[in-house]
């Protein structure tokens, strides 16, 4: 069984919102026309509807009217046009008159008939607002009367002092409807949904509003909200088909999309079902050891204390989203960061564990081959003459040699293998030359210790003084948008990150598919996470979009 033709329409509509916006917000921002957007938002009002069992309902906080001028090539306006095609509704004399400013999508159960014996049929809601009750109750009249006139035969209901009204259409057709008071109009694609939507306004207990997370969660909704999202988890895991380990730290998510200068935040609070692991250490500005890091970095990451990684809510956080992805707990950093363990070494017993001070990492892209080279800064500590020589330790018992030498006279450690090699050609037969495969290397510079993929890379590191992620001027606009203080951040650059992401995650191709107005502007996107509430994990993304 599917949900209705027009459903899906608004379904999609509401989905396609949310892209335009995102794709426009700094064409907005640049013409000085982000006063009023947002303004009204606030709570999704819609949450009376939805039952605390729901797995997601999802809002947009703004009439839809005011991201009209965030299109570039008339992309709402056609989309109004082509989805609504089909259900004979014209959205600008049918719909604008009366929409007021949300729009809530909810799948409100996984089964509507709870019988797994026939199959599993989720239920859908939408909610819409409206500012002017007479004309939206004309609307739902005239949307079923248009189904009628095409051969539908009409069902009018009195359930509990609204008037439902749905067809016998066949079931990937079905559509439910109601006016409900002087604020929204619903649709649904079962009137099981409807009842049960109007069962949750009457007894108050049942619907979101009455759960204590939805409660602790929405408080965390920053003012001026463009949209937001909440997630029970165990149940969205169950409706995606996949499996949260029993010891789940999280079981409630709350989204919310923001727009910021030349860009949006994407922001997120996860609340805890019992008092969670310490947060990391707290950066009040931003990390100086990115000076080291060119601009050219197409991926980079910094924060502190990367030895206390594994006993903070981030890694509790990382765990449970990598179980729930892949089946196991296997560590996600390990396969970020792959192209650093050139040694084969292993991250946490033989890095994380002693670096305590600041870090940065960067990946920088090279068309000729597959992996990016990398860089790695350490700020001294006392921990690091110890940790430097573990690693020598690792390259020697992996047959490697130590190195020194200078370059540009600064003095450069390489792990190094060497053997002999025909001379290719040689003139005299058996001649042989002596060729150096270099696994890494290493200086120092001021109060920090950088590591390289190789002397290329490392004289890019020191010639970088100029053209470094620190003094880039975008960079910095993008960390000033994260909320300070923050526990660190990881930039990428989409345009020179693109390529190996889609490798390492190839639903993105997916994604950048259906998202298309979003990725085609996306320039580059920081994550950090803040906060150091025990009981909930903050963060956020910030999508900086080009000019338009």
């Amino acid at each position: 069984m599917k949900q209705g033709l027009f459903f899906r329409s608004l379904a999609a509509v509401f989905a396609m919102l949310l892209l335009i916006g995102i794709s426009g917000c700094n064409s907005l921002s640049s013409q000085n026309r982000l006063v009023g957007l947002g303004a009204t938002a606030g709570q999704p009002g819609a949450a009376i509807f939805v039952s605390q069992q729901a797995p997601v309902m999802a809002s947009l906080l703004v009439n839809p009217d005011k991201l009209q001028a965030l299109e570039r090539d008339g992309e709402l306006s056609k989309l109004k046009t082509s989805l609504l095609a089909s259900t004979d509704v014209d959205y600008k004399q049918d719909i604008q008159p009366w929409l007021g400013n949300e729009i809530t999508l909810a799948v409100t159960t996984l089964d509507i008939d709870r019988d797994p014996t026939n199959g599993r049929q989720p239920g859908y809601l939408i909610a819409l607002a409206t500012k002017k009750p007479e004309k939206s109750r004309e609307f739902v009249d005239l949307l079923f009367s248009k189904r009628a006139i095409a051969g539908a035969n009409l069902t009018t209901e009195q359930y509990k002092g609204v008037k439902l009204i749905y067809d016998d259409a066949q079931p990937e057709k079905l559509l439910a409807g109601a006016a409900v008071g002087d604020e929204f109009v619903l649709f649904a694609n079962d009137p099981k949904v409807l009842r049960e939507a109007i069962n949750n306004v009457q007894a108050p207990d049942l619907n979101l509003n009455a759960s204590s997370k939805y409660q602790q969660a929405i408080k965390q909704l920053p003012k001026g909200a463009l949209a937001t999202a909440f997630l029970n988890l165990p149940r969205v895991a169950e409706w995606q088909g996949l499996k949260l380990p029993e010891d789940t730290t999280y079981d409630s998510e709350i989204i919310s999309l923001v727009l910021a200068n030349k860009g949006l935040l994407a922001e997120t609070t996860l609340v805890a079902k019992a008092e969670t692991l310490p947060p990391l250490e707290q950066l009040s500005k931003p990390v100086d050891a990115l000076q080291y890091i060119p601009a050219s970095a197409g991926l980079a990451i910094a924060g502190t204390n990367l030895s206390n990684l594994g006993n903070s809510n981030l890694a509790q956080f990382w765990q449970q989203v990598t179980a729930a992805l892949s089946g196991s707990n296997q560590n996600v950093v390990s396969q970020l960061l792959q192209p650093v363990q050139g040694l084969d070494i292993n991250l946490k017993e033989d890095i994380f564990s002693w670096v305590q001070g600041e870090y940065a990492i960067g990946l920088l892209p090279r068309p000729e081959q597959a992996n990016p080279d990398f860089i790695f800064v350490v700020e001294k500590t006392e921990a690091t003459p110890a940790g430097i020589s573990r690693l020598d330790a690792i390259a020697s018992s992996k047959g490697l040699t130590l190195n020194t030498f200078d370059l540009d006279k600064q003095n450069i450690s390489a792990w190094t293998q060497i053997k002999a090699a025909k001379v290719a050609n040689a003139q005299k037969p058996g001649k042989y030359k002596i060729e150096a495969k270099v696994y890494g290397v290493h200086t120092t510079q001021g109060n920090y210790e950088i590591f390289a993929s190789n002397l290329e890379t490392m004289n890019e590191v020191l010639n970088a003084k100029d053209n470094s992620l620190s003094s880039d001027r975008k960079f910095r606009n993008n960390i000033a948008a994260i909320p300070q203080p923050n526990q660190g951040y990881v930039f990428l650059d989409w345009a020179t990150s693109r390529e190996i992401l889609e490798n390492q995650l190839p639903i993105l191709k997916l994604a950048e598919i259906l998202a298309k107005p979003f990725f085609q502007n996306l320039r580059s996107l920081t994550i950090s996470s803040y906060d150091g509430d025990t009981g909930l994990f903050k963060g956020g993304i910030f999508f900086q979009l080009d000019s338009l």
